[in-house]
C-alpha cells in the first residue's frame, strides 16, 4: 500500500524529506496527540490558515479526521516529530479539521469538489492558497492506511507535493 500511496504522488518532489530518526510508530511519543477540536469553527480555522499560507508563502493542508481514528493520531504524531516538524512548519500552513464520523463539516471538502463520502482518513487536502486550487485531487486520503507505512514514508509523500 505505501509503494502504491508513494508511486502516485508526484514523481519528483523538489524538495526532499528529511531523514527521520524513528523507524516505527512505537517509537512516536505516547500517547498520541489528539489533533481535531470538535467545537472549533471549522470555516474559520480554514480561512484563517489560507491566510497565514498565502502571507507566508506554504501551501496549506487541510488534515480532515476525527480522534478516533488511530491513523489520524499517528499522522499527528509523527509530524511532531521534530525533523518533520520542522520541514512541515517551513513548507505548509497546516489546520485540522473534525469531521465526526463522516457527518461533520463536509462543506470543506466540498469546496474542492468532494462531494461523496470521503473513502478514508484522514484525508489531506493539499491546497494551493492563493488559487485555493486542490494539489491532490485524487490522492486525498492516501494516508488513510498510515498504520501500514513508515514514519519515513509519511514524509516522503508530504514532501512529494512541494
Amino acid at each position: 500500500m505505501a509503494a502504491a500511496t508513494l508511486a502516485a504522488s508526484p514523481a519528483l518532489a523538489a524538495v526532499h524529506a528529511p531523514h527521520l530518526d524513528i523507524a516505527t510508530f512505537d517509537q512516536l511519543a505516547q500517547p498520541l496527540p489528539l489533533p481535531y477540536h470538535p467545537a472549533e469553527d471549522a470555516d474559520r480555522a480554514v480561512t484563517e490558515a489560507r491566510q497565514r499560507a498565502i502571507a507566508t508563502h506554504k501551501l496549506l493542508i487541510i488534515d480532515l479526521g476525527g480522534n478516533w481514528c488511530l491513523d489520524c493520531r499517528i499522522l499527528a504524531g509523527t509530524i511532531e516529530n521534530p525533523k518533520l516538524k520542522a520541514f512541515v512548519d517551513a513548507h505548509y500552513e497546516v489546520v485540522t479539521v473534525d469531521i465526526g464520523r463522516f457527518d461533520k463539516n463536509l462543506q470543506v471538502p466540498a469546496r474542492y469538489g468532494i462531494t461523496k463520502r470521503l473513502e478514508g482518513v484522514p484525508a489531506l487536502l493539499v491546497v494551493e492558497p492563493r488559487s485555493n486550487k486542490l494539489l491532490d485531487a485524487g490522492h486525498t486520503s492516501a494516508l488513510a492506511d498510515a498504520r501500514n507505512m513508515t514514519p519515513q514514508s509519511l514524509a516522503d509523500w508530504l514532501a512529494s507535493w512541494l
